[in-house]
């Protein structure tokens, strides 16, 4: 396996609208989180620009990573270029471009290499999150000027299905590497599943995570299996919706929501739960599903989301299905199948130890060591996966 190692004195800038200590960061702060710390490393000396929040410190230096906080989670795109044109940032060797709908527009104000990191592609979400004008806009400068303005650029992208979707907007996919995120191990928790029948949905409450599709689900699942309760873990501003539409639909005790929690309590949901549920319209890689699997939990999820086709071997780690009436008849399906579920679960831990963040940091450093002007690289491929070569 030929990986190229030193980032010796390159000074990398990475633009993303959240970091990880963020209230509302996710699986792709953590993602971003975990491959700065691979360039940090490797000798890389890192920025990460992002939007202030309440409590946070507007510059610091957490693992050897400097933050810089400004703006909000709109106004940190204008931010972000102000500081990146004025040199606030340093005078980075490459920018790294994290594009959650929208990129930083970084081409437009650096002539420095930029490497865009890409989880998915907004289609589906734009009308969901911002109906009418504001979803138009959007998708237009996702899908039409955004792979004009990086059409000589380098992209990441976290599955095939991205690399797919970004094809279709007109990126060459020449230009798109590969770097799957991976799967920290579980910490130690109580060992063994809840004896009453428990499922888990773990994920920021915001409309395209679909919740309400689990809701239903356990709803029309409980006429079975009376006893059966989903336990939803997280935060996010749709959360009293969320609240509402439970009660609106009689959920009582089938539906609890325990919200925002340290590692430690949701890996002991993840332990608990008989199966995880993410009815997520739209995943860039699932990190959850993983998570989930070191604890031998698979997941039910739709194959429409895209990166959960590469994340769930479908029959095999989890199921995957195409619609709601195919998420219930699953769920059903598989809480009346005890052996069924150990199979599938036993599949999932294996799987998920077939993805580390050690092998994501290597294939990450190195596309931003091509980047900046350093010998080409090939990786072997993991499970599930082609060999990386550029």
């Amino acid at each position: 396996m030929e990986v190229w190692e030193d980032l010796q004195g390159r000074d990398v800038v990475c633009l993303s609208w959240r970091d990880m200590r963020n209230p509302e960061g996710g699986g792709a702060e953590l993602y971003l989180e975990k491959v700065t710390a691979g360039l940090v490393a490797r000798g890389a000396r890192v920025t990460v620009f992002t939007a202030a929040y309440e409590g946070a410190p507007a510059d610091e230096v957490v693992d050897g990573v400097r933050y810089v906080r400004r703006g909000t989670k709109l106004t940190v795109y204008l931010e972000g270029m102000r500081a990146l044109r004025r040199g606030d940032l340093g005078d980075p060797d490459v920018v790294v471009d994290v594009q959650n709908g929208l990129p930083f527009f970084t081409r437009l104000v650096t002539r420095k290499p930029v490497v865009v990191l890409v989880h998915h592609v907004h289609r589906e979400q734009w009308p969901v999150v911002y109906p009418g004008l504001t979803g138009r806009v959007g998708w237009w400068l996702e899908s039409r000027l955004a792979p004009w303005l990086y059409r000589r650029s380098r992209y990441v992208a976290v599955s095939e299905a991205t690399r797919g979707e970004l094809a279709e907007l007109g990126v060459d996919p020449a230009r798109v590497t590969v770097v799957h995120n991976g799967t920290e191990p579980a910490p130690l928790t109580a060992p063994g599943k809840a004896e009453a029948p428990t499922v888990a949905v773990v994920g920021r409450l915001v409309p395209h995570k679909q919740v309400e599709h689990a809701i239903d689900a356990v709803l029309a699942a409980r006429l079975v299996h009376p006893d059966l309760t989903l336990e939803v873990v997280g935060d996010g501003w749709w959360r009293d919706e969320l609240h509402a539409y439970a009660a609106a639909r009689g959920a009582g005790d089938a539906v609890r929501f325990l919200g925002h929690v340290d590692e430690d309590a949701k890996h002991e949901a993840y332990e608990r739960a008989w199966l995880l549920l993410l009815p997520s319209l739209k995943e860039g890689w699932g990190l959850v599903i993983g998570e989930a699997g070191m604890h031998s939990t698979p997941a039910i999820a739709y194959r429409s989301a895209g990166g959960t086709r590469e994340s769930i071997d479908d029959g095999v780690s989890g199921v995957l299905v195409d619609d709601k009436v195919g998420f219930t008849a699953a769920l059903m399906d598989l809480l009346g199948d005890e052996r069924q579920r150990r199979e599938l679960g036993k599949e999932a831990l294996s799987m998920s130890y077939a993805y580390s963040w050690d092998r994501a940091q290597a294939a990450f450093a190195a596309v931003v060591g091509e980047a900046a002007g350093r010998r080409r690289f090939r990786l072997l491929p993991q499970r599930g996966e082609k060999a990386l070569t550029r």
